[in-house]
């Protein structure tokens, strides 16, 4: 039987995982996908429409996500993890997480039922949910994925590994203060970020692949941001609108319960939970 070839260091470096190679990867990810933003808006932004346009907002917004996007995935087949991050996940959640998936999924059922579609028009419409999805897959690739993946290889706590999944994942939109965003707005997106980035990991854990919380994120946002601008008015748009503190009640509250280790088996690459 012929031997095995040696993992390269490249991929050697990254095996061996943690908190700092999560930190690492996080800033490298950010940068990268500033430098594309900046790129795609000098080279296509003019061409885009007017900004809040259906077209502006695939473009400008959507697009250097995806590209984004495509990096990370390259970045995975660098280091032989495409199976281990889009595969089934080696450990399985218990049913109480399931409260996760389902606050979140009703919050932005609720949310998208709340809106004004006539005002908000199909191709807006159509527009923030291709950029949705661009930003549930990146994100959560980067923080359910590499992140988790990492401290998992190093052999950290369940409890570690979800409050980096979730820390980390909200410490990449304090940068929008830096774009204009009020800072007290920013303090609050980044509590409401870790408390569903709790939610998402819990996702993650109990349905075994991040495929799910990737579509989970995928229609948080685009129902965020249009409830925001084309509310249909009345009561039930106003109970919608409070589906973020829902969100951050209920990520807070199950952070308490999340419980055990996670630690690779000897000479495996699947991974235990006690």
């Amino acid at each position: 039987m012929s031997e095995q070839p040696a993992p390269s260091a490249w991929k050697r470096f990254w095996e061996r995982g943690g908190f700092w190679k999560a930190l690492l990867l996080a800033a490298v990810y950010y940068g990268v996908y500033q430098l594309i933003a900046i790129g795609v808006f000098f080279t296509l932004g003019q061409f885009s429409g007017p900004a809040g346009s259906p077209l502006n907002i695939a473009v400008t917004t959507g697009l250097p996500i995806l590209l984004t996007g495509v990096v990370l995935v390259l970045f995975a087949w660098s280091i032989g993890w495409l199976r281990e991050l889009f595969g089934p996940q080696p450990i399985r959640g218990r049913g109480w997480m399931w409260i996760a998936v389902a606050v979140v999924l009703v919050t932005n059922i609720a949310r998208f039922a709340a809106l004004d579609y006539a005002e908000a028009g199909f191709a807006i419409v159509i527009a923030w949910l291709f950029t949705g999805l661009c930003i549930g897959f990146v994100e959560e690739l980067v923080t359910r994925g590499y992140v988790v993946n990492l401290m998992r290889k190093h052999g950290y706590s369940e409890i570690l590994v979800a409050v980096a999944s979730a820390g980390i994942f909200a410490a990449l939109h304090i940068g929008n203060a830096f774009g204009g965003q009020p800072i007290l707005a920013t303090a609050i997106q980044v509590g409401y970020t870790f408390a569903f980035g709790i939610c998402m990991y819990l996702a993650l854990r109990v349905t075994g692949n991040i495929i799910w919380p990737i579509l989970l994120h995928a229609s948080t946002d685009p129902s965020v941001f249009l409830l925001t601008a084309y509310p249909s008015g009345g009561s039930f748009s106003s109970l919608a609108g409070l589906g973020n503190i829902v969100v951050i009640i209920t990520g807070l509250v199950l952070l308490i319960f999340i419980r055990g280790s996670v630690t690779p088996k000897s000479g495996s690459p699947e991974f235990a939970t006690s």
